[in-house]
C-alpha cells in the first residue's frame, strides 16, 4: 500500500509532475502561437457574427444598426395609394408642361400595351424604360418622376411605385471599398419602384485616382440590369451636362433612350404657380401687388441664365413676401383675418429683385 505520507512518494510525484511541466514548456517554446489565428478568423469569427438567442437556440440574433425605431414608437403611415385615373388628373392638373404632359401619356400607352402583348403570349421588344430628365432647376421633373412612378405601379410596371431620390454625395462614398455597398443599399431601397439621381452628371464630372463616381455608375449599371423587372431609374440634369454623361461610358447609352425635356416656365405660367400658392395657403394678393408680382416675374424670366430656378425662384418670392407681410403686421396694434390673409402692393415694393436671381 502506499503511503502518501511517505517522503519518498512525494519526491517522486514532485519529480513527475516537474518532468511534465517541462515537456508542455518545451512544446510551446516551439510554436507558442500555433493554430491560434486560424482558430480565431476560421471558426469564432462566423459564431460571433451569427450566435443564436439564448432564448431561443438555433434562431439568429438580429442586431439593430441603429436606425431602426423604438418597439413602442408608432411607424410611419405610407401616403394614400392612388389611382391611375388620380394620378393621371394630377399630372393634368400642374402648371405648362404640356410636351412633357404628352410624352409621358404617350409612354405609358407604350408600356400598357407592351404589357398586354405578353399577356397574350404576342412577340416582345426589349425595351428599356429608364428614362433621362434633361431641364433647369425647379421645373417639376422630380413631381413628374414621383407621379410617373405611382402610374408604372397602377398599370404593373413596379410592384410599389414609391420615389427614392439621390443625389452624387448619396451614391459616391470617400474611401476605397464604400461606394458599391452605399450604392447597392439605395438600390434595395428603390425596388419596385423608381430611382430619381438628380444631376448625375456630376457623378463623372471629376477624374482622379481618389473619386469613386465612376464605381457608383459601373455599379447602378450591374444593378439595373440584375434588377431589370422592378426598378426603374431616371437621371435628370441641365440637358449639355447630361448628354456628356451618357457618352462617358456605353453602357449608359444602351440603358437610357429615352428622353423628356421640361422647358422653362413663362412669365405667365410662372404667375399662375403664385396664385396656386396663395390659394393653397389661404393669401389673397390685391390686383396691385398681382400686377407688380407679373412685372417681376416677366424681369426675372427675361434676364433668365441656364441656372434659373422657375418654380423654385417662384417660392422663393413667396416666402419673402410672408415675411414682409409679418413685418407689416407686427406692427398693428389689431390684426384682422382679413389682414392676415392680404397682401398688397406695399409688401412686394419691398421685395429686392437682386436677391430673386441669386
Amino acid at each position: 500500500m502506499t503511503d502518501n505520507n511517505n517522503p519518498y512518494f512525494n519526491n517522486r510525484r514532485n519529480d513527475d509532475l516537474n518532468s511534465l511541466l517541462d515537456e508542455m514548456d518545451t512544446i510551446l517554446r516551439r510554436n507558442p502561437m500555433k493554430n491560434v489565428y486560424d482558430d480565431l478568423f476560421d471558426r469564432r469569427l462566423p459564431i460571433i457574427d451569427n450566435p443564436p438567442t439564448q432564448d431561443r437556440p438555433g434562431e439568429e440574433t438580429q442586431f439593430d444598426p441603429g436606425n431602426h425605431k423604438p418597439d413602442d414608437e408608432e411607424p410611419e403611415e405610407e401616403a394614400p395609394r392612388k389611382s391611375l385615373e388620380e394620378l393621371m388628373e394630377e399630372l393634368n392638373n400642374l402648371v405648362g408642361l404640356k410636351k412633357v404632359k404628352e410624352d409621358v401619356k404617350s409612354l405609358t400607352n407604350v408600356v400598357k400595351i407592351m404589357k398586354m402583348r405578353k399577356e397574350r403570349g404576342l412577340p416582345q421588344v426589349d425595351m428599356s424604360l429608364h428614362l433621362v430628365f434633361t431641364g433647369n432647376p425647379g421645373t417639376g421633373k422630380t413631381t413628374v418622376a414621383r407621379l410617373l412612378a405611382g402610374v408604372y405601379r397602377e398599370i404593373g410596371v413596379l410592384s410599389k411605385g414609391h420615389l427614392v431620390e439621390v443625389d452624387r454625395s448619396k451614391l459616391v462614398a470617400k474611401y476605397v471599398g464604400q461606394t458599391a455597398p452605399q450604392v447597392m443599399e439605395i438600390v434595395n431601397k428603390s425596388l419596385g419602384g423608381v430611382l430619381f439621381i438628380d444631376e448625375a452628371y456630376s457623378l463623372v464630372s471629376r477624374r482622379g485616382e481618389n473619386d469613386f463616381g465612376y464605381e457608383a455608375v459601373d455599379t447602378l449599371l450591374k444593378a439595373m440590369e440584375d434588377h431589370r423587372d422592378d426598378l426603374i431609374v431616371i437621371v435628370a440634369g441641365y440637358p449639355d451636362k447630361m448628354e456628356e454623361f451618357l457618352e462617358s461610358n456605353p453602357g449608359l447609352q444602351s440603358r437610357f433612350n429615352k428622353y423628356i425635356n421640361f422647358d422653362d416656365y413663362s412669365p405667365e405660367e410662372l404667375l399662375d404657380i403664385f396664385n396656386k400658392m396663395c390659394e393653397k395657403n389661404g393669401y389673397k394678393p390685391n390686383e396691385a401687388s398681382l400686377e407688380k408680382v407679373k412685372q417681376m416675374l416677366s424681369m426675372l424670366h427675361e434676364t433668365r441664365t441656364d441656372s434659373f430656378a422657375n418654380a423654385r425662384t417662384v417660392r422663393n418670392l413667396f416666402e419673402k413676401l410672408l415675411a414682409v407681410q409679418a413685418d407689416r403686421l407686427a406692427a398693428l396694434e389689431t390684426v384682422t383675418n382679413d389682414d392676415l390673409c392680404a397682401i398688397v402692393e406695399e409688401d412686394v415694393d419691398k421685395i429686392e429683385l437682386g436677391e430673386l436671381m441669386r
